[in-house]
């Protein structure tokens, strides 16, 4: 059963070790999502600090320059330490780098390797064992050198508390996932919504069967679009062919919630993304987000954020230069 919403007071440690010409695309794919759930949670659920080897600046491949905050020496213990490098990533195999990682590999509780990252790892002899994937450019070669452990064409492996991501585009759907294991389901789809991630499974090659949009995932296309001009549960049900009950089974299943908790959730969200960003009037953002009246509006958004549209709407008012 998965949960729909998590509270917690305890904040998520997050360490990234960036290498020389990382990827800076895949960097931003992880600490995009966090810096939007830390938003939308109005806390520091995440906390996120760089590092490199020596402690002094990389570029990205892109030749964007980040300062980290400490050498990785310094690392005190976190929950997740990822490891990011891309290009060059033979030249960051050293002798230096293997007893590095290995060393603060214990400081984690979840080692993370992106894009080319885990071939630095698998060479310190952190992948020994497991399933693992890689950038898929390399697969093979990575294959070939690392017989210790079984190298997956995914786009992100889990094994314990290992896990290796393919690239960039992965790297999102990753960070999604640690966010809806420390968040909940709701802020999961607040971060898609924010980011205009589509909610049937990603793409895959062509050379693979693609994946079958389940009923839930039909079910949350057909909410997102329907908004303003709200669909029934029956109508849902039967535009996309699945008996009600049976939909509300499986969205309790897959999502912790109900059809209608989850379908309010998303219309609230868009409410309260037009009162923090437009100069639309409540009355407005009630029709566009399909409440009868204002004053329904105003409940519902009370009962889920604890203050009322009026408040937001005041304070975006004033904010606006």
């Amino acid at each position: 059963m998965q949960n729909w919403s998590n509270t917690s007071d305890k904040q998520t440690r997050i360490a990234f070790l960036l290498f020389e010409r990382f990827s800076n695309l895949c960097l931003a794919n992880c600490v995009e999502p966090l810096r939007a759930a830390n938003d939308f949670a109005e806390s520091r659920a995440f906390e996120w600090k760089f590092y490199t080897i020596e402690g002094t600046p990389v570029h990205s491949s892109s030749n964007l320059p980040v300062i980290p905050h400490k050498a990785i020496h310094d690392l005190e213990p976190c929950d997740y330490l990822f490891i990011l490098a891309s290009y060059d990533f033979k030249l960051h195999d050293t002798a230096l780098v293997r007893k590095t990682l290995w060393r603060v590999a214990q400081s984690c509780k979840i080692l993370v390797g992106l894009d080319t990252a885990p071939w630095l790892m698998a060479a310190s002899g952190l992948l020994d064992g497991r399933r693992a994937t890689v950038h898929w450019d390399i697969l093979n070669e990575f294959s070939e050198n690392f017989l210790s452990l079984e190298a997956v064409k995914d786009r992100t492996v889990w094994d314990g508390n290992r896990i290796t991501c393919a690239g960039a585009m992965s790297a999102f759907d990753l960070t999604r996932d640690i966010i809806r294991k420390h968040l909940g389901n709701a802020m999961a789809l607040d971060v898609d919504a924010l980011f205009l991630r589509d909610t049937p499974e990603a793409p895959t090659p062509r050379r693979y069967a693609p994946h079958k949009s389940t009923p839930v995932q039909k079910a949350l296309a057909l909410m997102q679009n329907h908004i303003e001009t709200p669909l029934s549960l029956r109508e849902i049900s039967q535009r996309i062919a699945c008996p009600q009950k049976t939909l509300a089974r499986k969205f309790q299943t897959t999502m912790g919630a109900t059809p209608g908790q989850v379908y309010r959730h998303l219309r609230l969200t868009q409410a309260r993304h037009f009162l923090e960003t437009t100069s639309l009037n409540i009355n407005e953002v009630a029709f566009r987000c399909g409440y009868e009246s204002p004053a329904a509006l105003t409940r519902a958004y009370k009962a889920r954020f604890g203050k009322v549209p009026r408040d937001v709407k005041h304070r975006a008012t004033r904010e606006t230069p």
